[in-house]
């Protein structure tokens, strides 16, 4: 069994790439040998199961969604046994990287594809290039380890100041005056960024220069600004990590994985702060709109960061499935409609939701989903 080979010379132009294809491989050959990865229990359901269908689909990218990627691997493999998706965890910019390269057949990003990305992936992908598939819906939390404080409200302009570093102490008087009554202690502040390409990154920053344009001077970007100076991390799991270990940090990082044991932001939308939470997130994603320009099936969104919708928290990422609008062979269109059905399905997404604390997908937006993945072809033969 040979993985899909990336085009000659790749890897010294992408060492992002170079990660998630070494991980796809090391995946792939783990798994040659066996049809039920999983054990015996996958076995049994194979023996019990008349699903036909068979063979190996091979992802990677966003930290973000590997808790659902997981369920979803995991919850797919009882309907399939015979089939195995794996998927590397190395950031979104990373996953994209290694579809334009055809090192993946999908990949996981929290940020959809750029034009350029678009126009590059004709080379991978055929004449329709790739396509943006909504897949996974959670809040980006501000999260921070402050002893004896579980809450803070925080409005956009205060959270660029901090992450500008133009704010550096707990008791900043602008702190003060979003939490009356609350005693935060005289210990130092320390910001935290992620250290890798992050969709998680650029969604946030997004947010900043959308929602406090005046204290954010920066371009939305998946790679933290270079002349910020704070800590960083790898990954939304060692941010969250470097915040549960140093009292007095405040980092950003996909809800799901933020520990139960760290303080949460409520962010100020219109009149009211409102907590951080998958139904919020929800929201904000309902106020959204479809880029312009796009191919019928490219479901790539403009988010609402400036909403004052009640209830709607507008620092969110939506996680997208990068397919090929077209593969060269028809058993892996076959595997990836399947498994991309099972994702958006309302299957797919109570799993998802169950074990990462994600937002179904409003009933529109998965019925959008579920029409692209039906127009994912074999790529004629020239």
């Amino acid at each position: 069994m040979r993985p899909a080979q990336p085009p000659r010379n790749f890897f010294l132009r992408s060492p992002h790439a170079l990660a998630a294809f070494s991980l796809a491989s090391i995946m792939l050959l783990a798994g040659c040998g066996s049809d039920y990865p999983l054990g015996e229990a996958q076995k049994k359901a194979a023996e019990a199961n008349t699903s036909n269908l068979r063979g190996t689909l091979t992802g990677g990218g966003s930290t973000a969604q590997n808790a659902a990627m997981n369920a979803w691997t995991t919850g797919f493999s009882v309907l399939h046994p015979k089939v195995q998706v794996q998927y590397a965890s190395v950031g979104s910019g990373a996953g994209r990287e290694g579809l334009l390269a055809a090192a993946t057949e999908f990949a996981g990003s929290d940020a959809f594809l750029k034009d350029e990305e678009v126009q590059r992936s004709q080379q991978t992908c055929g004449p329709g290039g790739a396509i943006n598939i909504p897949a996974y819906i959670s809040p980006i939390a501000v999260t921070f380890n402050i002893p004896g404080v579980s809450e803070l409200n925080l409005d956009a302009d205060t959270i660029a100041r901090i992450f500008n570093r133009d704010i550096r102490s707990w008791q900043d008087p602008a702190i003060a005056a979003l939490n009356p009554g609350v005693e935060l202690p005289d210990i130092p502040m320390t910001v935290v960024a992620r250290s890798d390409d992050s969709g998680t990154t650029e969604n946030f920053t997004e947010y900043l220069h959308s929602a406090a344009p005046k204290a954010w001077k920066y371009e939305p970007d998946g790679s933290w600004p270079n002349d910020i100076s704070l800590e960083k991390a790898q990954g939304n799991a060692g941010v969250v990590t470097t915040v549960s270990r140093t009292p007095g940090t405040i980092a950003y990082a996909d809800d799901s994985l933020v520990d139960q044991s760290l303080g949460k932001v409520k962010l100020k939308v219109g009149n009211e702060f409102v907590k951080v939470s998958g139904e919020a997130a929800a929201l904000a994603v309902a106020e959204s709109e479809r880029v312009e320009g796009r191919e019928a099936h490219d479901i790539a969104l403009e988010l609402d960061r400036n909403t004052t919708a009640p209830g709607a928290y507008p620092l969110v990422l939506v996680s997208y499935l990068l397919f090929c609008s077209s593969y060269s062979d028809a058993q892996t269109v076959d595997l990836v409609k399947t498994f991309g059905h099972y994702v958006v399905s309302e299957e797919g997404q109570k799993i998802a939701a169950d074990s990462a604390k994600s937002a179904p997908m409003p009933e529109r937006l998965a019925k959008d989903a579920s029409d692209a993945i039906d127009s994912i072809m074999v790529r004629p033969v020239n």
